[in-house]
């Protein structure tokens, strides 16, 4: 195989949440220009990819466990010597209402369970995630943390309230790990995805309890995912279009990218 404009060969990502949706397609997106990709994720069985140019390892992990997390970077340096990239991308939403006036402390009212879930996976996973790949990148004196935002994140989104700030806050982690460990020679960059196409992840869970929030039927919320009017590109993005965002900010030419995250997102935005 020749050496692509990328140079990825060879090169080890480690892939939170690269079971399904988003996740699933920066790993595929890995694979295909040849790297060694381990899949982290809760998933009881490895995903179907396929590995034709990279090599893959499934590592099940529950990322807001330090022990689980720090056994599983250990079990990649293992198999493939070292890390070079981690894609933060494991992450929960669980929409409610701040206040419901119509059930109040009902169903799609926040409680503080539904804070802690995503809460804890979106952010403490993050910080262990980072904190076990960064002792690593540290001492090899190189390497690059991708963490995934959101688009909401930037903008805030109605019935999504703790997903929005727990993304908000994974943008200002990377600004702050970044003017940490750059100057270990460790990169760390975010990706905002904005409205994607389908995923198993959207389920009907989730879209009914979405279109609750936003006093709309599930019909109206797929409608509205079809219309995408307020996207200036009017389409939802693909996910391979994050995967190769991810894998650019993986690569050397993307070399002074750092401490910024970029929105792939069609350009969306409030105004």
């Amino acid at each position: 195989m020749s050496e692509s404009w990328l140079k990825l060969e060879g090169k080890t990502i480690i892939v939170t949440g690269g079971a399904s949706g988003i996740g699933k397609a920066v790993a595929q997106g890995f694979l295909n220009v040849g790297a060694n990709v381990v899949i982290s994720d809760m998933a009881p069985e490895a995903p179907e990819m396929e590995a034709e140019e990279g090599r893959l390892l499934y590592v099940s992990t529950d990322v807001t466990n330090a022990e689980q997390v720090e056994e599983m970077v250990k079990k990649t340096v293992e198999t493939f010597g070292t890390v070079d990239v981690l894609v933060n991308n494991a992450g929960i939403n669980i929409p409610r209402l701040l206040v419901d006036p119509k059930d109040p402390k009902g169903q799609y009212e926040l409680d503080e369970a539904v804070w802690d879930k995503v809460c804890n996976v979106n952010l403490k996973g993050v910080f262990f995630c980072a904190q076990a790949v960064g002792r690593v990148l540290v001492e090899k004196g190189s390497g690059v943390i991708i963490n995934m935002s959101s688009e909401s994140g930037l903008e805030g989104s109605e019935g999504q309230s703790v997903y929005a700030a727990t993304k908000a806050a994974v943008v200002s982690l990377t600004r702050s790990w970044a003017k940490e460990l750059g100057k270990h020679g460790v990169r760390v960059v975010g990706v905002a995805p904005g409205i994607m196409e389908a995923t198993g992840l959207r389920t009907i869970a989730y879209e009914s309890a979405l279109a609750y929030t936003r006093g709309i039927t599930v019909d109206d919320l797929r409608a509205g995912y079809a219309k995408t009017s307020t996207t200036p590109l009017g389409r939802s993005g693909k996910l391979t279009e994050v995967a190769d965002m991810c894998v650019y900010l993986a690569s050397d030419r993307s070399s002074y990218v750092h401490g910024v995250t970029i929105n792939v997102a069609g350009g969306k935005t409030r105004g």
